[in-house]
Parts: C-alpha cells; sequence; structure tokens
C-alpha cells in the first residue's frame, strides 16, 4: 500500500490549484474533495443546508470514500485535496492513521470575499476554520510534532520554492513541469461547481505563477461574510504562527 497525502484546506484558499498540480505529476491518483462531495451528496450526507432538492449520489457512502482511496493506494501514491469539516464525524486512530497530513490556510478576509461573490450565503460550519485548527491540534498532540502548514499567500509568492518545500517535507520528488498547464476543462473538480463559479480562474489559467500579495478590504462584504471573517480569523492567526516557508524548508525536514 502507497501513503495517501491530504491536504486540509478550506474553501477559496489556492487548494483546487495545487490540486491541479498535483494531478501534473503524472505519478499520484488524485481525488477532488472526496468527503466533501458525500458530505454534501451522499447516501449519508451530512451537509447542513439540505433539502430535499439537494443533488445526491446513490451509493456513495463515507465508508465507500474511504475505501475508493484505499484501492487507488494499491497500486500507487494518492493525493486529496478535502476539507476536515467533511470529516470530523470520522475522526479516530483509524483516520489519522491512514493518511499523511498537510495544511493550506488563507487569509479569512481573502476567502470570504471571494465567497461573497458566488451568490450562496455558506454557513460557519461550511468554510472548516474552527475544525481545521481541531485538527490541526489533534494531529499535533498526537504525533508530537506540527503537521505541515502551507500558507495560500506564501504559494502564490514563490510556487516553486514553496512547492518544492512541501515535496520535500512529504518525501517524494519535485517536479518542476507539474507548475505548468493548459488552460481547459476542469471537469474532474466540478461535482458541486455545475456552472463553473469557483473554478473559472482555474479553467483559464495556466500554471501556479509568482503573484505579489494583496490586501483586501473586508467591509466591502456582505454582513454574514463580515460575520464569519471575525468568528474564523483567530483560526487562521493560530494555524499562521505554524506556518512554514521555503526558508524553513531545512527545519521543516
Amino acid at each position: 500500500m502507497h501513503p495517501i497525502y491530504v491536504l486540509w484546506a478550506t474553501p477559496r484558499s489556492t487548494s483546487t490549484a495545487f490540486e491541479w498540480m498535483m494531478r501534473m505529476r503524472g505519478d499520484m491518483a488524485c481525488f477532488h474533495e472526496p468527503f466533501g462531495e458525500c458530505w454534501y451528496q451522499g447516501d449519508d450526507a451530512l451537509a447542513p443546508r439540505l433539502t430535499a432538492e439537494s443533488p445526491r449520489q446513490p451509493g456513495m457512502t463515507f465508508a465507500t470514500v474511504m475505501q475508493s482511496m484505499v484501492d487507488a493506494s494499491q497500486t500507487q501514491p494518492v493525493f486529496s485535496k478535502d476539507m476536515p469539516q467533511f470529516t470530523d464525524h470520522l475522526w479516530g486512530e483509524n483516520f489519522f492513521a491512514a493518511f499523511t497530513h498537510a495544511f493550506l490556510i488563507r487569509d479569512p478576509a481573502k476567502v470570504m470575499l471571494s465567497m461573497a461573490r458566488t451568490d450562496e450565503e455558506f454557513l460557519a460550519k461550511e468554510m472548516g476554520f474552527k475544525d481545521q485548527q481541531r485538527l490541526f491540534d489533534i494531529l499535533a498532540d498526537r504525533d508530537g510534532k506540527a503537521p505541515l502548514v502551507i500558507d495560500s499567500d506564501d504559494l502564490l509568492e514563490d510556487p516553486q520554492a514553496m512547492v518544492r518545500m512541501y515535496c520535500n517535507v512529504m518525501g517524494f520528488p519535485f517536479i518542476p513541469k507539474a507548475l505548468s498547464w493548459e488552460p481547459g476543462s476542469r471537469s474532474e473538480v466540478l461535482w458541486y461547481d455545475k456552472k463553473g463559479v469557483f473554478h473559472d480562474t482555474l479553467k483559464k489559467s495556466t500554471g501556479l505563477k509568482p503573484q505579489p500579495r494583496k490586501t483586501v478590504d473586508i467591509t466591502q462584504a456582505p454582513d454574514w461574510a463580515k460575520r464569519q471573517y471575525e468568528e474564523f480569523l483567530p483560526h487562521y492567526q493560530y494555524l499562521y504562527q505554524h506556518r512554514r516557508t521555503a526558508s524553513k524548508a531545512t527545519d521543516a525536514a
């Protein structure tokens, strides 16, 4: 059995671009939020905004999702991008031991302004900031050391260095060419985003390219997003203290 690498993120955190880079490697089986798909659409879905009209995937359960990842790991390493709030009811030693964990965080002001452009009002539980910190603390206590934490701004400022650091810490080769790709359809990541609202930028992109850091004004967000920002900020700041940068790669390894 090969390792199953899971990147625990929040929405709008550059995580799908990171996932696409991992897909471009060509040496791993990749999953896009498989627990999230079950949380929203499976037979045992738990999403708080479910209605009778919500899309469903008959036969999909959290057990079948886990088994599909384990099955894929029999022949090659597995990478999955997911969000911790989709899995907290599964947390236990078997779950933690099944994966090699890392975290991707982002300033909640940037997350919430991006979410506010989607025409949906998301609940705090769907955003996962609190659960991200909870899972980080559990794993740090369990393993006696902090899991790898990457901040989105660091990633975007210097993708080559940050991805190289991630690969070194995870223990597999850095493949520079994986950071570039052709624009086009991203059907592999659209189970929730049928209209392409969340992934239009990825569809048009040609890779993880260096970007200057940007500031945003959270006061321009709708009230629900501003309230959530205030709730999420302490969790982000906590994890930000543990982030690793490319300059700390030697210590991280």
